[in-house]
């Protein structure tokens, strides 16, 4: 038996800041508490990217250390965390197949997402349209 099969799976909650991404890792910090396992966030860096208004680059500017205590501090701001362990993963890429990777990589329980707040997602797909497809866990989608 190898190290993955004698750890608890984890549940992977994705996160991207949006309204309904926090929602999900309140979700899936409660779901871990629940089935007594960790959580695993994970924020995937789209990219090199601009703020539509005013032009300054997201992402690229902030290190991985910096990212990680950001994160944490969305979660305490809707999840008590005493005793749920917890792990954050930066990731950069393509967001719906690097959370799958995350989520296949931890044999992750569930992966937990936001559901897509913009009209133009329904139309030309989303994250989570395309994680209930190709991932290899079951998909939660939190509105």
């Amino acid at each position: 038996m190898n190290h993955a099969e004698t750890q608890p799976r984890p549940v992977v909650a994705g996160y991207d800041g949006s309204r309904s991404s926090r929602n999900a890792l309140a979700y899936a910090a409660g779901m871990a508490r629940r089935l007594d396992r960790s959580l695993l966030l994970v924020y995937v860096v789209p990219g090199i990217c601009c703020e539509p208004l005013t032009g300054q680059v997201i992402g690229a500017t902030r290190d991985d250390a910096e990212m990680t205590r950001w994160l944490l501090a969305e979660l305490d701001q809707v999840f008590d965390r005493d005793d749920l362990t917890v792990s954050v993963h930066i990731r950069r890429g393509n967001p719906a197949r690097e959370l799958a990777a995350a989520a296949d990589e931890a044999s992750a329980d569930a992966l937990v997402v936001g559901a897509p707040g913009h009209l133009w997602h329904h139309v030309a797909g989303s994250v989570p349209g395309w994680l209930a497809r190709h991932a290899r866990c079951p998909v939660i989608v939190v509105p």
